[in-house]
């Protein structure tokens, strides 16, 4: 493959992951900010603290999203013979471990550093949104707790 369609196919699969991301970043906030408040700072504690679990769930079923939707990038142009492979080579290259043990071939290697990129900027948005949800969490704990 030539290295300006590796750019061109790694493009079309950066849109779709951003957009996935974006679309269940927003999702999430609308479930987060549809949970009430409990007028008990107890059960505010209980509440938020399955906030939070569905908040890290839900971003892991983002991520694993993004990592098989890259995998099934790999499976189809045959850069990779099964879905183990992979799987495996775009969760390492994904989440930025790239062991080596699994490698693309020569005219595919540009798309796997892209996922590599794609990966840490996903997952730092992901670190942002979640600093930012239990930030606000405890905020309006403290504030029940001050009433």
């Amino acid at each position: 493959m030539s290295l300006h369609t590796q750019l061109a196919v790694a493009t079309v699969a950066v849109a779709a992951t951003v957009l996935i991301h974006l679309i269940g970043l927003a999702a999430l906030l609308a479930v987060l900010r549809r949970h009430r408040h409990a007028t008990s700072a107890i059960i505010a504690s209980v509440v938020n603290g399955l906030a939070i679990l569905l908040a890290a769930f839900g971003l892991f079923v983002l991520h694993a999203l993004e990592i098989w939707l890259w995998a099934a990038l790999y499976l189809a142009l045959g850069a990779l013979p099964d879905l183990e492979q992979a799987l495996y080579f775009s969760t390492s290259t994904y989440v930025t471990i790239g062991y080596g043990d699994v490698v693309l071939p020569i005219g595919s290697r540009i798309l796997g550093v892209i996922e590599g990129a794609n990966g840490i900027i996903l997952i730092g948005w992901s670190t942002a949104f979640f600093f930012s949800i239990v930030d606000r969490l405890k905020l309006l704990e403290r504030d029940l707790e001050k009433r």
